[in-house]
C-alpha cells in the first residue's frame, strides 16, 4: 500500500435543501448518491469553462462534503453562499487531513485513478510529491493549474465522461457542455506523451511543422524517463511523433 498526501479544502453543504441546491450548481448527479457515496463534479461558467472541480461526498442524508483544492476552498464557499439564495442549507469549512491510497481499501474514489481518498486516518505517506506527480501524469489525470483552469472546456481533459451527468436536470454551463457532447467535439484532447527532457513551463508542440498542441505537465521517473501531459489537436494521430518548438 502506497499513502501521499492529498491537500484539500473543505465545505460541509447540510440541511433540508443541500441535495437540491448542490444538483443545481454543480454537473454530476449528486442526488442519485446514497449516503457514503461519491462523485467528481464541475462548477462552470455559462459558457461552460471550468471554474472548480470538485469532489462531492453525501454523509449522510441532509449531509455533504465538498471537497476542492485548496486555493479553490474561498471561492467555491463565496460563490455556493451567493447563490444559495432561500435554499435552506448551511455553507461552511471544515478542517480534516487527506491522504491518497493506493493499492485497496476503503475510500472515496480518488482524482488519480488507482487510489481512494480518505481522511483523518493518520496514516503517514510512503510516496513525494514528485513520486505523486509521475503517477498522475502516467494516469492522464489533470490537476487545476496545469491542465485545468477557466480557459479550459470540460471535454478537452476528459471531465465529460468522469464529472458530467447528461441526464440530470440544469445547471450553470449545461447548455454548451451538452452541445458539445451531443452535435460536435472538442478540437484538442489531453494525451499522456513521451519527452527527450523536462520543458521549461509550457511548451508547445509541433507536428509536421505546425503547433498542435502544448504540454502543460511533466515530471521525470526514476529510470530517468520524462513523462508529460499536453493538449494535442485531434487530428494529430496516436503514436505520432511530435517536436518541442525550438
Amino acid at each position: 500500500m502506497d499513502v501521499a498526501r492529498r491537500e484539500r479544502a473543505f465545505l460541509r453543504v447540510a440541511g433540508p435543501d443541500a441535495a437540491d441546491y448542490l444538483q443545481r450548481m454543480v454537473s454530476n448527479d449528486v442526488e442519485a448518491l446514497v449516503a457514503g457515496g461519491s462523485c467528481p463534479a464541475l462548477l462552470l461558467t455559462a459558457k461552460g469553462r471550468v471554474l472548480a472541480p470538485l469532489l462531492v461526498w453525501r454523509r449522510g442524508e441532509d449531509d455533504y462534503v465538498v471537497l476542492t483544492e485548496p486555493e479553490l476552498g474561498e471561492a467555491v464557499r463565496a460563490l455556493l453562499v451567493r447563490m444559495r439564495l432561500r435554499s435552506r442549507c448551511e455553507i461552511e469549512p471544515e478542517e480534516h487531513v487527506s491522504a491518497l491510497v493506493f493499492g485497496g481499501g476503503d475510500g472515496i474514489p480518488g482524482d488519480v485513478p488507482g487510489a481512494v481518498e480518505v481522511l483523518d486516518t493518520g496514516l503517514e505517506p510512503t510516496l513525494t510529491a514528485d513520486e505523486l506527480e509521475v503517477r498522475r501524469i502516467e494516469a492522464g489525470a489533470p490537476r487545476w493549474g496545469r491542465e485545468i483552469d477557466d480557459r479550459i472546456l470540460p471535454a478537452e481533459a476528459g471531465l465529460d465522461r468522469t464529472h458530467v451527468s447528461f441526464t440530470k436536470g440544469c445547471y450553470p454551463g449545461q447548455e454548451p457542455v451538452a452541445r458539445l457532447h451531443h452535435r460536435g467535439h472538442p478540437n484538442r484532447g489531453l494525451r499522456v506523451v513521451e519527452l527527450v527532457d523536462t520543458p521549461a513551463g509550457e511548451a508547445e508542440l509541433v507536428h509536421g511543422g505546425k503547433p498542435v498542441g502544448r504540454v502543460t505537465s511533466a515530471a521525470r521517473r526514476p529510470d530517468g524517463s520524462v513523462v508529460a501531459l499536453a493538449y494535442v489537436r485531434v487530428e494529430v494521430p496516436e503514436g505520432a511523433r511530435l517536436d518541442l518548438a525550438g
